[in-house]
Protein backbone atom coordinates (compact mmCIF):
# COMPACT_ATOMS: atom_id res chain seq x y z
CA UNK A 1 0.00 0.00 0.00
CA UNK A 2 0.91 3.23 -0.96
CA UNK A 3 -0.29 6.79 -0.33
CA UNK A 4 0.40 9.88 -2.12
CA UNK A 5 0.00 13.50 -1.05
CA UNK A 6 -0.41 16.44 -3.74
CA UNK A 7 -1.83 19.82 -3.45
CA UNK A 8 -0.12 21.30 -0.91
CA UNK A 9 0.91 25.26 -1.53
CA UNK A 10 0.97 29.00 0.20
CA UNK A 11 -2.36 30.29 0.67
CA UNK A 12 -3.87 33.84 2.19
CA UNK A 13 -6.30 33.37 4.97
CA UNK A 14 -9.48 32.84 4.13
CA UNK A 15 -8.39 31.00 1.13
CA UNK A 16 -8.95 27.41 -0.21
CA UNK A 17 -6.81 24.38 -1.04
CA UNK A 18 -7.48 20.67 -1.89
CA UNK A 19 -5.59 17.96 -1.17
CA UNK A 20 -5.27 15.24 -2.65
CA UNK A 21 -3.94 11.39 -1.77
CA UNK A 22 -3.28 8.93 -4.52
CA UNK A 23 -3.95 5.07 -2.91
CA UNK A 24 -2.20 2.14 -4.32
CA UNK A 25 -1.92 -1.30 -3.81
CA UNK A 26 -5.16 -1.57 -2.63
CA UNK A 27 -8.88 -0.04 -3.81
CA UNK A 28 -11.26 2.03 -2.76
CA UNK A 29 -14.04 0.86 -3.99
CA UNK A 30 -13.60 -2.84 -3.18
CA UNK A 31 -11.33 -2.70 -0.20
CA UNK A 32 -12.38 -2.06 3.44
CA UNK A 33 -10.24 0.67 4.78
CA UNK A 34 -10.65 3.69 6.94
CA UNK A 35 -8.87 6.52 5.41
CA UNK A 36 -7.35 9.71 6.86
CA UNK A 37 -5.93 13.35 6.86
CA UNK A 38 -3.49 14.07 10.05
CA UNK A 39 -2.15 17.43 9.96
CA UNK A 40 1.35 18.10 11.94
CA UNK A 41 2.38 21.88 12.61
CA UNK A 42 6.22 22.99 13.46
CA UNK A 43 7.18 22.18 17.20
CA UNK A 44 3.18 20.50 17.85
CA UNK A 45 1.95 17.27 18.09
CA UNK A 46 0.21 15.77 15.03
CA UNK A 47 -3.67 16.34 15.06
CA UNK A 48 -6.23 14.22 13.22
CA UNK A 49 -8.22 16.15 10.68
CA UNK A 50 -10.56 13.88 9.13
CA UNK A 51 -11.74 10.63 8.22
CA UNK A 52 -13.77 8.64 5.86
CA UNK A 53 -14.39 5.01 5.97
CA UNK A 54 -15.69 2.48 3.10
CA UNK A 55 -19.43 2.82 4.96
CA UNK A 56 -19.40 6.65 3.74
CA UNK A 57 -19.51 8.47 7.17
CA UNK A 58 -17.05 11.34 7.39
CA UNK A 59 -15.58 12.09 10.66
CA UNK A 60 -14.13 15.77 11.24
CA UNK A 61 -12.12 17.68 13.78
CA UNK A 62 -14.13 20.60 15.75
CA UNK A 63 -11.38 22.90 14.64
CA UNK A 64 -12.20 22.37 11.38
CA UNK A 65 -15.77 21.62 11.25
CA UNK A 66 -17.80 23.21 8.16
CA UNK A 67 -14.80 24.66 6.87
CA UNK A 68 -13.29 21.34 5.28
CA UNK A 69 -14.80 18.37 3.54
CA UNK A 70 -12.86 15.10 2.80
CA UNK A 71 -14.12 12.74 0.32
CA UNK A 72 -13.00 10.01 -2.06
CA UNK A 73 -13.46 9.33 -6.19
CA UNK A 74 -13.26 5.63 -6.03
CA UNK A 75 -12.89 5.48 -10.05
CA UNK A 76 -9.52 7.77 -9.55
CA UNK A 77 -8.85 5.77 -5.79
CA UNK A 78 -7.95 9.07 -4.84
CA UNK A 79 -8.60 10.39 -1.68
CA UNK A 80 -9.50 14.24 -0.96
CA UNK A 81 -9.42 16.85 1.26
CA UNK A 82 -11.06 20.40 0.15
CA UNK A 83 -10.12 22.80 2.94
CA UNK A 84 -11.90 26.66 2.74
CA UNK A 85 -11.63 29.60 4.89
CA UNK A 86 -8.21 28.50 5.69
CA UNK A 87 -6.68 30.43 8.91
CA UNK A 88 -2.84 31.11 9.86
CA UNK A 89 -2.57 28.52 12.16
CA UNK A 90 -3.94 26.02 10.35
CA UNK A 91 0.29 26.17 8.28
CA UNK A 92 1.37 22.26 8.64
CA UNK A 93 2.64 19.35 6.64
CA UNK A 94 -0.74 17.25 6.10
CA UNK A 95 -0.43 13.42 5.97
CA UNK A 96 -3.10 11.01 4.55
CA UNK A 97 -3.03 7.73 6.42
CA UNK A 98 -5.46 4.51 6.00
CA UNK A 99 -5.89 1.71 8.03
CA UNK A 100 -7.68 -1.86 7.85
CA UNK A 101 -11.58 -1.74 8.94
CA UNK A 102 -15.47 -1.08 7.05
CA UNK A 103 -16.07 2.09 9.51
CA UNK A 104 -13.50 4.45 10.71
CA UNK A 105 -15.73 4.28 14.41
CA UNK A 106 -14.96 6.20 17.19
CA UNK A 107 -11.11 5.89 17.17
CA UNK A 108 -11.00 7.54 13.83
CA UNK A 109 -8.77 10.65 15.53
CA UNK A 110 -6.00 7.85 16.48
CA UNK A 111 -2.92 8.23 14.36
CA UNK A 112 -1.58 4.89 16.21
CA UNK A 113 -4.32 2.97 14.63
CA UNK A 114 -3.16 3.39 10.95
CA UNK A 115 -0.90 1.34 9.81
CA UNK A 116 0.00 3.10 5.91
CA UNK A 117 1.22 6.82 5.69
CA UNK A 118 1.56 9.02 3.27
CA UNK A 119 5.18 11.67 2.81
CA UNK A 120 2.82 14.43 3.27
CA UNK A 121 2.56 18.14 1.60
CA UNK A 122 3.17 21.61 3.16
CA UNK A 123 0.08 23.91 3.50
CA UNK A 124 1.13 27.09 4.17
CA UNK A 125 -1.29 29.94 5.02
CA UNK A 126 -0.17 33.63 5.81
Amino acid sequence: VQLVESGGGSVQPGGSLRLSCAGSGFTFRYSDYCLGWFRQALGKEREAVAAIGSDGDANYADSVQGRFSISQDTDKNTLYLQMNSLKPEGTAMFYCAARHGWACGGRWFAGSEYSYWGQGTQVTVS
